[in-house]
Order: structure tokens, then C-alpha cells, then sequence
């Protein structure tokens, strides 16, 4: 019995570091993966509380790739008058030495407030995504490990998967996230992430992201609707809907459209 044991724990130390490698070849599958030059789109947000109540939220949202390692995204809150003319600006840089840059328009204060790291854990808008959901994670922020393959039942077909763990490599990124670990549910076919579980380090509460519908379009794969679900055990705390429609890929954007001057003078 020991050496059956212990033929088992070898097995599992010499196939620990293959499933890490693989897990972290995926993951700059999915960096990799061609989401094009630019985006241009409207998007329903859709804010329902615990109660099933909801609230509607309407914008129109901009992102370009300025070069290989910068993106800026812009959101303008079109609708309803509570939220009108807010307006939302990001730098997102792929290099570890550049922290992402962040601007909120508050139209009421007519101030622009700049997001600092420790706030971006924050709830964006109300939502149950936060300001650091709004940029991409740098792989070396985290470790990977392949756990299993399965696959993700839905409607209009089944979709075959890698589930794959990610730990940050430390507390600050634990910090700027709000997240100590995350599952991640990984499309085989075109490395789209599909499905999420963030273990968030507050209020022992879970978060679940969900693409429940996903299109092609202009040879691009855009989430048409992504849900995310806030929850402390069995129980619904709170769901974001997101909802995007009129997806333009690969348009010309002027560079003045992602400038704080820009968000404060609205569309």
C-alpha cells in the first residue's frame, strides 16, 4: 500500500509542472487570440438586485488599439437621466512596468476623477464588474494550472473546455483585483473565455462570469451577452447583464475620441 502511495504521488509531482506549462500556453492563446483593431458598439447594461428589480442602462462604447502593448476603451453613458453624459476612459497597457490609467466624468460635479489602484476593486457603475474588470490582466500577474477538460452544456450546443486555475503571484495584484484566485473556463475551438469563478477577498463571496451568447462577426468573436452573478453561498446577492448590439469591427476612431477632454464633452 505505501508504494502504491507513493507511485501516485510521483506521478502526481512529475505531471504538476506539464499541466502548468500547458495551463500558461493556453492563457497566451487566449492573450494572443485576434479581437481586432478596433471596436465600436452599443451596450445595454442591465442591473438586477436581489429582489429581481432591475434597472436598464444604455452606452456606447469605443476601443482601439493604439499599438501593440496599448489599448483605450471609452464608455459614454447615453440613458436614464440619473447617469447621463457619465462618461468612463481607460489606457490599458500590456507591460508590467505601467500601471493602466483610469478616468471617471461625474457630469453632476462636472469633475473628472481619476481611478486610483486602490480603488479599482471597486463596483463600476453599480455593476458586479469592477474598474480592474475593465482591463485585461497581464499573465505574469499569475500562475496557471490545467485542472481538468469538461465540457459547458448550452442550448444551441455544447462547448468542450479547459478549466483552468489562476493564482496571483502576490498581494498587491490580490489587491489591486479584489480577487485571491480564479477558475477559468476556456473555449477549445477559439480560446474564448467563456465561463469564470472569482474568489473575491471580501465578505467571503464568489463571482460568476458567464458569455451566454457569443458571435462572429467580420471574422471576430464579440460577447454578445456576458453575465456576471455575485453570490455568499447558495445566496444571489446581485447580477449584471451586459448586452451588445450594433458591433462595428475595425472602423477608423480618431484618437480624440480617448481623451479626458473627450468625455467630458460627451457624444
Amino acid at each position: 500500500m505505501k508504494k502504491l502511495f507513493l507511485i501516485v504521488i510521483g506521478a502526481l509531482l512529475s505531471t504538476a509542472p506539464i499541466a502548468s506549462d500547458k495551463a500558461r500556453e493556453i492563457m497566451e492563446n487566449v492573450d494572443a487570440r485576434d479581437d481586432g483593431s478596433s471596436t465600436i458598439s452599443t451596450m445595454q447594461m442591465t442591473l438586477i438586485d436581489k429582489q429581481g428589480k432591475k434597472r436598464n442602462r444604455q452606452m456606447r462604447t469605443f476601443s482601439k488599439d493604439i499599438d501593440k502593448n496599448t489599448e483605450h476603451k471609452s464608455i459614454f453613458f447615453l440613458s436614464p437621466g440619473d447617469v447621463k453624459n457619465t462618461a468612463f476612459l481607460t489606457y490599458d497597457y500590456s507591460n508590467d512596468d505601467k500601471d493602466d490609467d483610469q478616468w471617471m466624468y461625474l457630469p453632476a460635479l462636472k469633475k473628472t476623477k481619476r481611478i486610483p489602484a486602490s480603488d479599482k476593486d471597486s463596483a463600476f457603475m453599480g455593476s458586479d464588474f469592477s474598474y480592474a474588470d475593465m482591463t485585461d490582466k497581464e499573465l505574469d500577474d499569475y500562475t496557471f494550472k490545467l485542472i481538468k477538460e469538461a465540457t459547458v452544456k448550452r442550448k444551441n450546443g455544447n462547448e468542450r473546455v479547459w478549466v483552468i486555475e489562476s493564482n496571483p503571484v502576490s498581494q498587491d495584484v490580490i489587491d489591486e483585483t479584489g480577487y485571491t484566485k480564479s477558475v477559468l473556463y476556456v473555449r477549445k475551438d477559439n480560446f474564448v473565455l467563456t465561463r469564470a469563478k472569482f474568489y473575491l477577498k471580501k465578505g467571503n463571496r464568489v463571482k460568476y462570469m458567464d458569455v451566454r451568447k457569443l458571435e462572429e462577426i467580420d471574422g471576430i468573436w464579440v460577447a454578445i451577452q456576458t453575465t456576471m452573478t455575485t453570490k455568499q453561498g447558495k445566496k444571489t446577492l446581485h447580477k449584471t447583464v451586459l448586452t451588445n448590439s450594433d458591433v462595428e469591427i475595425n472602423k477608423i476612431i480618431d484618437d480624440d475620441m480617448f481623451t479626458v477632454r473627450s468625455i467630458e464633452k460627451g457624444l
